[in-house]
């Protein structure tokens, strides 16, 4: 089983890795001027909006401005203390792994609606965002499930001894 959560915390610290690149770089030129990044990023993110017809990149709808909004604000820091969390093996990895997960999930709902609602978005497109969705899916899981059996028995024996105590 250890191997199992070997593999997920490898394939999220790729998805953390990913999120932590493209946030800052790509996304946020929805929401912030232009100006700020190289001309080579912009024309990468024009050629993405056109290459996957992705009209919410293009067109910067309210909703998705927003969510980008949030993804800078709350879901990039998380991504970066993720990754630190998952090098270090800090206990608390998962509790942010799962406010991460469950703020992504919550995100991808509306764009995921708008994407498949709308009869729009081709399947490369979608293609590009459903990943994401189950990515934060992945998350959510590592945050609920325990991650050994030598926790579970060390969280017992701290109750056995409890017990033992009051008696």
């Amino acid at each position: 089983m250890a191997n199992l959560w070997m593999l997920v915390d490898a394939v999220l610290f790729v998805f953390f890795l990913v999120i932590a690149v493209v946030a800052p770089l790509l996304d946020a030129q929805s929401c912030l001027p232009l100006d700020l990044y190289p001309r080579f990023l912009v024309d990468l993110n024009i050629w993405y909006g056109r290459e996957f017809g992705d009209y919410l990149v293009v067109n910067k709808p309210d909703f998705f401005v927003a969510l980008v909004w949030l993804e800078l604000l709350f879901q990039w820091p998380l991504s970066l203390l993720n990754l630190y969390a998952i090098v270090a093996r800090k206990s608390w990895f998962k509790t942010s792994c799962l406010i991460f997960g469950v703020s992504v999930f919550t995100s991808m709902v509306p764009i995921l609606a708008e994407l498949v609602g709308s009869k729009k978005a081709s399947d490369k497109l979608l293609m590009m965002y459903f990943p994401f969705f189950g990515f934060a899916v992945l998350a959510i899981l590592r945050g609920l499930l325990p991650f050994s059996s030598k926790t579970t028995s060390t969280s017992s024996r701290k109750l056995t001894t409890g017990r033992k105590k009051r008696v």
